[in-house]
């Protein structure tokens, strides 16, 4: 009872603003339901400042009901998909990735940017947008407007995307194969490599081929969430005790290390044992999207915790950052089909 008198409030306003943008999500997937949730959370903060009443519910989702949206992801992922692509896109995958991770720790050195908006930028704009950044930003600890920041710069550059790379890729003369690695490695975001690759569909009659196979490339580009995840957590939890041991204060493994995230690996490993001894694929369907309906919960919460105009006047560093991150994937990904001859 104290949990509901305490959260309660606070859970019921996520939920009933996750709904309608859940369902704008599904109508518009090139926008997607939590860029509408983060929205729609900063435009109510704007009227609306005593929030206190909910504020214990608004916290609690935009932390706890983000993990469990995580720990959920993990039946989304079916391991063995790996195989399905081979080592011919696995190149380009880990390339992409070690580009964009590379490209934003620089920049966030030179421009002296917070490491953590850094970060989310790097692991959004190489792995697969806000799930990347969903799944990581609890693990090194990054606050509610750091997450609303990096969630539009990727937001941004998906839009540019879906819109441009189909138009693109014919100019420079992809194959149906290629342009589906291209989308596959280089859009943030699944739904918008869905909508590229819908896209070069319908301009070049492949009925629905290339959509399948970008698909399934950006599937196992969003395998990287595990192996990126679990590093950054123990490089937290290194630091976390190096420093407490350095002010001979306490150290709490418990406390430090996102123990959520090794549930995600297991709910991953879980789908993948599962549909290899012959469980039908489509039995995990509504765990992947109650996952993404919890997403955009706590994307509202995230959004009701986020200053607006605080978040456009200091955008301008992470929108460069995004930007270079988005250019580089972009210029890798078709340099390395050159390489290996794909082009």
């Amino acid at each position: 009872m104290e949990f509901i008198r305490k959260k309660g409030p606070g859970l019921l306003l996520c939920l009933l603003m996750a709904i309608p943008c859940w369902l704008l999500g599904k109508a518009l997937p090139v926008v997607g339901g939590p860029v509408f949730a983060i929205l729609a959370g900063m435009l109510l903060t704007l009227v609306w400042k005593d929030k206190s009443k909910v504020q214990g519910g608004i916290a609690f989702t935009s932390k706890k009901i983000l993990q469990y949206a995580v720990i959920l992801l993990g039946f989304g992922l079916n391991l063995s998909e790996i195989a399905k692509v081979g080592t011919q896109s696995l190149p380009i995958i880990c390339s992409t990735i070690a580009t964009s991770l590379i490209v934003s720790f620089i920049l966030c050195k030179l421009m002296k940017m917070p490491a953590n908006i850094s970060t989310l930028v790097g692991v959004g704009s190489s792995i697969c947008g806000g799930s990347a950044i969903a799944a990581t930003a609890p693990v090194i600890g990054a606050n509610d407007e750091e997450i609303a920041q990096s969630i539009s710069v990727i937001f941004l550059f998906n839009v540019v995307a879906a819109l441009i790379f189909p138009t693109f890729g014919g100019a420079i003369g992809l194959s149906n194969e290629g342009f589906g690695l291209f989308a596959g490695t280089a859009v943030n975001d699944t739904s918008s490599v869905t909508a590229a690759a819908s896209t070069w569909d319908s301009l070049h009659g492949t009925n629905g081929a290339v959509l399948e196979y970008a698909t399934i490339v950006k599937l196992t580009r969003t395998l990287a969430i595990i192996p990126i995840t679990l590093v950054l957590a123990f490089w937290r939890t290194w630091q976390a005790k190096k420093g407490s041991s350095a002010s001979c204060g306490s150290f709490s493994l418990k406390k430090i290390f996102p123990f959520f995230i090794l549930f995600f690996v297991l709910a991953s490993v879980i789908t993948t044992l599962s549909t290899m001894a012959g469980v039908d694929a489509a039995f995990f369907s509504p765990f992947k999207e109650l996952s993404k309906f919890f997403i955009i919960m706590a994307m509202a919460a995230i959004g009701l915790n986020t200053d607006i105009v605080k978040l456009v006047k200091s955008g301008g560093k992470p929108i460069f950052m995004g930007f270079c991150c988005w250019v580089c994937i972009a210029a890798v990904s078709l340099a390395m089909q050159h390489f290996l001859g794909l082009l």
